[in-house]
């Protein structure tokens, strides 16, 4: 496990960008997470690291295992769920949050923190619905045709959490800046980026532009 354990400031500018490896689909159809990555995002820059594997207590079967390269022989060497998350609680105090495919990842956060009798403090926003806003003539919006579309800094090494997590947050820079390129608003506020993910794509523009004259930045 990589956790720096220091206390991080709130920052509106400051965002975790975080990934789970899991036993399937949904926490509701008793589904357990396996692995946790997750990166502290201050501006462009890489600040701390998060990332353990996390036994479930149970196997996992072998497609998973085939499609993580997480084995029921490393999960039986990591330290339980209930430890892990705990530290990660920490680690996301006071943070909001963004994940690729947001959805997925705060389902399975909200179930294993519910576990250990937490709950996050912040919000989530997926870097996947701004995509396709930002980028609609990608040739699809999964993470990895995403790293090569705009050429980001990739290991080349999907399906585990802390390289999913980085390549996540590279993403979330690069769609950062390409909002401000296209509409000089400054920094672009992290409830903008929320509210992107649910504008139809057609009116993408229209919203950017409307912002940019309520800030004061332009008529």
């Amino acid at each position: 496990m990589r956790d720096s354990r220091k206390p991080h400031p709130r920052s509106a500018g400051t965002v975790v960008v975080l990934d789970f490896e899991t036993t399937g689909l949904s926490p509701e159809q008793g589904e357990r997470a396996i692995e946790i990555g997750a990166v502290l995002l201050e501006g462009s820059h890489i600040a701390d690291r998060f990332q353990s594997l996390m036994n479930p207590g149970m196997r996992i079967n072998s497609f998973i295992e085939g499609y993580t390269g997480i084995s029921n022989a490393m999960l039986r060497k990591a330290p339980p769920c209930a430890e892990v998350m705990a530290g990660f609680a920490r680690f996301i105090e006071g943070h909001n949050l963004v994940a690729h495919n947001a959805s997925f990842d705060q389902k399975f956060l909200d179930a294993e923190l519910g576990r250990i009798g937490s709950q996050r403090q912040g919000v989530f926003a997926c870097s996947m619905l701004v995509s396709r806003r930002i980028y609609p003539n990608a040739p699809n919006h999964k993470l990895g045709t995403l790293v090569n579309y705009k050429k980001l800094k990739s290991d080349g090494i999907f399906h585990r959490a802390l390289a999913d997590a980085e390549m996540a947050a590279h993403l979330w820079v690069a769609l950062l800046e390409d909002i401000q390129r296209r509409h000089p608003i400054g920094d672009v506020p992290f409830a903008l980026m929320q509210k992107l993910a649910r504008t139809p794509k057609a009116s993408v523009d229209s919203l950017l532009r409307r912002y940019h004259q309520s800030s004061g930045h332009g008529p």
